[in-house]
């Protein structure tokens, strides 16, 4: 269709409504709040409707693309691995995984299933818990040669600290000393928009990084990393969720097995 088309399409959707559901400029079109409920309850319905006919002509067997919005360090350690397993359980599945370690719009991206690491918001997504993992620094052996093995807080002053180009929930390490707590704020000379990137700036012998235990776990049993101030850490594990769109337990087969999948076999743990 062209442009011109959808656009009186949407207009006269929006007469019939009696709500705009698209704010328009000269250079973008943003959902107003009624466009994105009324996107996500027609998307229901559509899903639906889709799984009904299915379920007519093959059986329920799940079909189509499920997007999936990830971490880097997610994807690589432990949705890569099981990947092969549920493509044969579900052969007319497609997969479009989208790496990224910020916080995603949903509905904006277009994604089915967000994995996300940290406390969640309040918002209107459902959440799967996929379990937790404990952060750890640490550092290559061959920085730890050059700059020395940090073993106090003071310390840490003289190490340049790998941190995230982004904000965080936490923005810092917490570490606890002689019984009192603080967060270390990381101001090293290099950060990276993801997890992964920060790893492999560490094995670099960049700085310390402070990752999730299932990234760096290998690693550490090989050499390639050292762990560093185990005994300051101060925070609770991180957990990870596959959040969602789907109140009322109203799921496309397609998501239904992609999270069930991720439930039990492409687990977080310490």
């Amino acid at each position: 269709m062209t442009p011109s088309a959808v656009s009186k399409l949407i207009a006269r959707l929006e007469t019939r409504l009696g709500a705009r559901l698209l704010n328009r400029s000269t250079r973008q079109l943003q959902l107003t709040p009624e466009g994105s409920a009324f996107y996500e309850r027609a998307t229901r319905i559509l899903a639906d409707l889709e799984d009904a006919e299915r379920a007519a002509g093959t059986g329920e067997q799940p079909v189509g693309r499920v997007r999936i919005n990830t971490s880097a360090s997610y994807a690589n350690h432990i949705l890569a691995p099981a990947l092969s397993d549920f493509l044969v359980l579900h052969p007319r599945i497609t997969l479009d995984i989208v790496q990224t370690d910020a916080v995603v719009d949903i509905l904006a991206e277009r994604a089915d299933v967000a994995i996300r690491a940290g406390p969640l918001k309040s918002s209107s997504l459902v959440a799967r818990k996929l379990g937790e993992t404990a952060l750890t620094i640490v550092a290559s052996p061959a920085y730890l040669e050059r700059h020395g093995e940090p073993t106090t807080i003071a310390e840490l002053e003289e190490h340049n600290r790998l941190g995230f180009g982004y904000t965080r929930s936490v923005n810092g390490w917490p570490l606890r000393e002689n019984g009192e707590m603080r967060v270390v704020p990381v101001n090293g000379r290099v950060t990276a928009s993801d997890g992964e990137g920060l790893r492999h700036l560490a094995l670099a012998g960049v700085g310390l990084a402070r990752l999730a235990a299932f990234t760096v776990r290998e690693d550490i049993r090989a050499g390639r990393l050292v762990p560093v101030l185990v005994g300051l850490a101060a925070d609770e594990p991180e957990a990870f969720h596959a959040v969602y769109v789907g109140q009322g337990g109203l799921l496309p087969s397609r998501i239904r097995a992609v999270l069930d999948f991720l439930s039990e076999k492409a687990r977080v743990a310490s």
